[in-house]
């Protein structure tokens, strides 16, 4: 039988694919950077395969050898360009043309090109892997991939039907079916997950939603929490007096960021306070008008492009951290801010109580959409030292106890022999 695994059957070998790999925030990114190195150092050989923005492999993944195959598209969407028509010169072959031809009508092709530049280029290494893992791809490519006889598993963070879904509710007039348009690879990614046996996810929420939004089959879905770094991720020195940190993509409806804003006015009013955005914020952008109309220039400060230190010391400064998404399917940054030991307002949004707890653990838990409810839990934060004492003790502890990297590593390690014992019972010897 071909592509038998290694003959050491301790050591696999993994092809980890991301269609884009942002290093320092965003979920996918910061997945395949932590797994690919925690596989790695569990003593498993990794390959990733990932297309723009390529992740950024830190020094302890190098030495335990994960390697990077860089998976070009045309970076149409790209900064500082993005939406850019590429000049003729710059097209390779038919797949750049679907890709120019999505963005062209109006849709996201990048999941569909990349799973088709990475199928193509697996099916010549059949024998490198014993093991091929999508993260959150799903495109069409992929059953290429199951056809060459790859054991095959995939991730989903959570279904991007809910992105869908609130980005059509707040658009107005004819850009709601360009809201709809965008999202049209979805019914695709519905089609790819009802045929890949082995699924993860990172949250009992999102196991439900990918059940009802893709219809996938009974037992086809795993759960594994995502882990944080906690001695990066940990508490440091003072707190600056009034400040409130939120990671999110400021623009991006689902993250609840205008209903944050709200809220820092409403507080600012009576107080001081501050607001610092991990964010990229487009100057001509939804959140950049409201600052201007909310008159806050003064109270919110944005930054972007941190490394984890940098992002860690960050958090670690604030006196309260926010995350205000309308839903998510995990939270990674509520569990970066836990494992600071920094206390949260948070939404009852999909997972994120299953994340931080329910009874005032580790945070104050408000419903979605609503700043009235937020600058109230702000408030009451700031007036209650001992209240943020013990919610940043409780949420600092409830990481340790929970949430590591090496403890994703080794649960997805045996998802993958799973998936590789179930394929060869499949395949004739």
């Amino acid at each position: 039988m071909t592509g038998e695994p290694a003959p050491n059957s301790d050591v696999l070998r993994i092809a980890l694919l991301s269609y884009r790999s942002k290093p320092h925030c965003g979920g996918q990114g910061v997945y395949v950077r932590h797994l690919s190195r925690e596989l790695a150092l569990l003593g498993h050989d990794v390959e990733i395969f990932s297309g723009q923005p390529y992740p950024e492999l830190d020094q302890a993944a190098l030495d335990a050898g994960v390697t990077l195959t860089k998976v070009p598209s045309l970076d149409l969407y790209g900064e500082p360009d993005p939406f850019r028509t590429p000049k003729l010169r710059e097209f390779r072959d038919w797949i750049d043309w679907i890709e120019v031809a999505a963005m062209w009508t109006a849709a996201f092709g990048e999941p569909l090109t990349f799973s088709l530049r990475a199928a193509r280029l697996l099916r010549s290494r059949r024998a490198d892997f014993d093991v091929v893992h999508d993260n959150q791809c799903l495109g069409y490519g992929l059953l290429s991939v199951k056809r060459a006889g790859f054991p095959l598993v995939a991730t989903i963070h959570h279904p991007i039907t809910q992105d869908r879904a609130l980005a059509v509710r707040a658009a107005k007039g004819l850009k709601k079916i360009s809201a709809w348009r965008w999202h049209s690879f979805l019914a695709m990614q519905g089609r790819v997950a009802r045929r890949i046996p082995s699924l993860l996810t990172v949250s009992r929420s999102s196991d439900q939603d990918i059940r009802h939004a893709f219809k996938v089959a009974d037992g086809a879905i795993a759960t594994i929490p995502l882990g944080v770094d906690t001695a990066v991720f940990a508490p440091r020195g003072e707190r600056v007096p009034g400040r409130i940190v939120c990671i999110a993509s400021a623009d991006a409806p689902l993250k609840g960021v205008s209903f944050l804003l709200e809220a820092v006015a409403k507080v600012a009013a009576e107080r001081h306070v501050e607001l610092t955005l991990v964010s990229r914020l487009d100057p001509d952008g939804p959140s950049a008008r409201l600052i201007d109309d909310l008159a806050i220039t003064d109270r919110v400060s944005v930054v972007s492009g941190i490394d984890d230190d940098e992002l860690a010391a960050l958090l670690a400064s604030a006196q309260i951290a926010c995350v205000p998404s309308l839903y998510e399917g995990f939270s990674l940054p509520a569990v970066e801010h836990m494992s600071c030991g920094t206390p949260l307002v948070a939404t009852r949004a999909g997972a994120i109580p299953e994340v931080v707890g329910e009874n005032e653990e580790a945070a104050i838990l408000v419903e979605p959409g609503d700043a009235g409810a937020l600058a109230e839990a702000f408030s009451r934060l700031l007036d209650d030292a001992d209240l943020r004492a013990r919610l940043g003790a409780g949420g600092r502890e409830r990481v340790r106890a929970q949430f590591s990297w090496s403890a994703v590593a080794a649960a997805t390690a045996e998802r993958y022999r799973a998936a590789i014992r179930s394929t060869q019972g499949e395949l004739p010897c």
